[in-house]
C-alpha cells in the first residue's frame, strides 16, 4: 500500500527472526509495523525513513 516510511529497524546483514519488526509505514493516517514473515538475512534496504513509497515497491530484500 502507498505510504510514508517512518522508521527502519534493520540494515543490510542483519539476521531477523519470524515476527521481527522491519519498519514502520504510515498509510491512511495509521502506523503499520511491517514484520518479517520468516527467518532470514537482510540483503538490502531500498528505502529511507521519511521516504514516500508506492504500492508494490520493494522495500527490503533478503538473501
Amino acid at each position: 500500500m502507498p505510504g510514508l516510511v517512518l522508521s527502519i529497524a534493520v540494515k543490510a546483514g542483519d539476521l531477523v527472526e519470524k515476527g521481527s519488526p522491519l519498519l514502520v509505514l504510515e498509510a491512511m493516517k495509521m502506523e503499520n509495523e511491517i514484520k518479517a514473515e520468516s527467518e532470514g538475512i537482510v540483503a538490502s534496504v531500498s528505502v529511507n525513513a521519511g521516504e514516500a513509497v508506492l504500492k508494490g515497491q520493494v522495500l527490503i530484500e533478503f538473501e
